[in-house]
């Protein structure tokens, strides 16, 4: 359901020596904070602080920035997507030659923490909290101590072709229940209701953190892994009627135009997104504009309202690497662009930016550029609620744990069998519980489960 570039999220094998017993404490992690002299000043002219990033929108910032300050400048590279991301990070650290700012989103802040890869920027910029909703703000935070500054929010509803719902008599679907019956109808029309691609299985993770379920967290020293809690397993429930009753188109986002043209023409009519995937539609479509309008994100029958934190971009940090010399004027340069007027304007619109919201504690005051009226038409100002209201229901009780990227990465084997029906969740789930806990102690982390 979360449109992903096909890449997004890549193993990360290497582990921090120093580690070898990765019980998640304070002293750790304190042993993973910034080295860096955090002051340094350059006596031939401006300091220049290597940024690395992927997001639309953001060359544009780092030139702003650059426009505006005269003792330190941005270097921006822009990374293809995710999965370059990580594999190109994970080799500079290696290599001792990590840029200062790198982008990335909230499940990966744990891993580099214990890899050693982050400064903790805390110092720099602990004065700033209070401008930032709480669960952006955590999102660069762990156990209390900051590697970052995050950049946006992270609201989730569901946008649905008006037109087709119209002419089959549905009403948007308030429910999974309601969801799955509006697809049965819909099934019977030759049209999807979703789109599960094989490769990305932060379906399963959203609905799974909608539900209230853990799938990682910390037991005194240790980590505690469960991937068949009630949460999940009410979250595979939904999924698999989805998938046994044939409701899901199942196009990969390898080929994205594939999938834009799929939502266009009416083959598939509902997403649950965020603000920043409605780029991608306006930039794609041609046919079906005006012929959109939000939901709220469906509910589980009987509970109120609950918006998953969604992982993709919605959770989006800018980070401080250990390697950077200049640790003060990186995680300066690092709330600039999450704080300044222009800045955030630019990534919140999704024509100049990505469409992301930002991570500011008044966000819902972005709303407008967040969302696209040409994409909406008529239904664009009762959008802005749906919105703001999806704002206010956003989970923040989900941990990362410190394997997610290999995690994630076995995740993705797993859900392409699910998606062709070779495999069940429930045996996805049973891996998985296996896997993560032979993994983390693989890498010498204390776990439980």
């Amino acid at each position: 359901m979360n449109s992903t570039s096909p890449g997004r999220r890549s193993r990360s094998r290497f582990v921090r020596g120093a580690a070898a017993g990765l019980a998640l404490t304070s002293t750790l992690l304190t042993g993973c904070g910034g080295s860096g002299s955090g002051d340094s000043k350059s006596a031939s002219g401006p300091v220049t602080l290597p940024f690395w990033g992927w997001a639309n929108g953001q060359e544009a910032v780092a030139k702003a920035f650059n426009a505006s300050h005269k003792d330190v400048q941005l270097k921006y590279t822009k990374v293809t997507d995710q999965l370059t991301m990580q594999k190109q990070l994970t080799n500079a650290v290696k290599a001792g030659n990590a840029p200062c700012l790198v982008q990335n989103t909230a499940e990966y802040v744990t891993s580099w923490v214990s890899q050693g890869a982050l400064a903790d920027i805390t110092k720099y910029v602990q004065a700033d909290k209070g401008k930032f909703n709480p669960g952006s703000w955590s999102a660069a935070q762990v156990q209390g101590r900051m590697y970052g500054v995050p950049t946006s929010s992270a609201p989730n509803f569901t946008i649905y072709r008006t037109d087709i719902f119209t002419k089959y008599g549905l009403k948007p679907p308030t429910t999974w229940d309601e969801f799955i019956a509006a697809g049965k109808v819909l099934k019977k029309h030759g049209i999807e209701i979703t789109n599960f691609a094989g490769e990305d299985p932060s379906t399963l993770e959203v609905i799974a953190m909608q539900a209230g379920a853990h799938w990682y967290a910390i037991d005194g020293n240790s980590w505690k892994v469960d991937f068949q809690d009630a949460g999940t397993l009410k979250a595979a429930k939904v999924i698999q009627e989805i998938i046994d009753n044939d409701l899901d188109s199942k196009l990969s986002f390898a080929d994205y135009a594939a999938v834009q043209r799929n939502y266009d023409n009416g083959g598939t009519a509902t997403r649950q997104i965020s603000t920043w995937q409605m780029a991608g539609m306006v930039q794609n479509f041609t046919k079906s504009f005006g012929k959109w309008a939000l939901s709220p994100w469906p509910a589980f029958t009987g509970e109120p309202a609950k918006t998953p934190a969604g992982t993709n971009l919605t959770g989006s940090v800018t980070l401080v690497t250990k390697q950077c010399k200049e640790q003060r004027q990186a995680a300066e340069a690092a709330l600039w662009m999450s704080t300044d007027a222009g800045a955030v304007k630019t990534m919140a619109s999704p024509t100049t930016g990505n469409g992301v919201m930002p991570a500011l504690a008044d966000s819902g005051s972005y709303v407008d550029e967040s969302i696209s009226p040409k994409l909406l038409g008529k239904n664009y100002e009762p959008a802005k609620k749906v919105v703001t209201d999806s704002l206010n229901t956003v989970t923040t009780d989900w941990t990362f744990g410190p394997d997610w990227t290999a995690m994630f990465t076995e995740l993705q084997s797993g859900w392409a069998k699910v998606v062709s029906k070779q495999e069940k969740v429930t045996d996805l789930l049973t891996h998985m519980q296996e896997w993560t806990v032979k993994d983390l102690k693989s890498r010498g982390i204390s776990v439980k489960g």
